[in-house]
């Protein structure tokens, strides 16, 4: 396993903050995991993923069967949580204005055979991928690592919904691909433009496997009527 994590994290709380977070969100959801066999075990990944609650980054970085640093807002390390956030190798961000400071240190995460996860969006919507940062662009272009998109479903309740319990939320990890990143801005927004594609692609084909999930379900209660 990729020991490549941000200066001052500790690899031995990074592992014990990855078994906490597979274990007690199964708590309060009930969990399907799809395609975990197509993360690439070593070498640099930049990972992208839909966001539209504050669940997503933690049920993947409990999922991913390797060590993950994520791009993580920076109002969420104030106090006992953001001394626990760094030790256990995330990286605070800051949305709105430009930070070169932690995407240096991504690419130093990259260049040492680690994966780094980030929500292209910039911010929690609905996780339909409507835009993107050129963020994970320039990672890629600085490191030279593989894409690997992940899209989630599930988290967010819907507007006028009830309280939920346990409700099904699905993690599919779509094929890694190569990413060529041209020169300058236009480079970077073609390649982005890409990864948002990539993205929103594989946020579709999980909208239709639940779709279908949910119409086979609903054909077994009416037989069973």
């Amino acid at each position: 396993m990729t020991t490549a994590l941000p200066p001052g994290a500790s690899a031995r709380m990074h592992d014990a903050g990855r078994v906490f977070a597979r274990y007690y969100l199964l708590g309060g959801f009930r969990v399907r995991a799809h395609g975990l066999h197509r993360v690439p075990r070593t070498g640099p990944v930049v990972l992208v993923a839909n966001h539209s609650s504050m669940v997503e980054p933690q049920l993947i970085f409990g999922m991913l069967p390797r060590r993950s640093v994520f791009l993580v807002k920076d109002g969420l390390f104030r106090g006992a949580a953001g001394w626990f956030l760094r030790r256990i190798g995330q990286v605070p961000v800051h949305r709105g204005r430009p930070d070169r400071a932690p995407l240096l240190t991504a690419v130093e995460v990259l260049r040492n055979g680690g994966l780094v996860g980030i929500f292209p969006e910039g911010t929690r919507g609905t996780g339909d991928v409507a835009s993107a940062e050129r963020g994970a662009a320039w990672l890629v272009r600085a490191s030279g690592a593989t894409v690997l998109p992940v899209a989630t479903r599930g988290t967010l309740r819907p507007p006028g919904a009830a309280r939920r319990f346990r409700p099904v939320v699905d993690v599919l990890v779509g094929e890694p691909f190569t990413l060529d990143v041209g020169r300058g801005r236009v480079g970077l927004e073609d390649a982005t433009e890409r990864l948002r594609d990539e993205l929103a692609a594989l946020v579709r084909t999980l909208d239709e496997r639940r779709g279908e999930a949910s119409r086979r379900k609903g054909k077994r209660n009416d037989d069973r009527a």
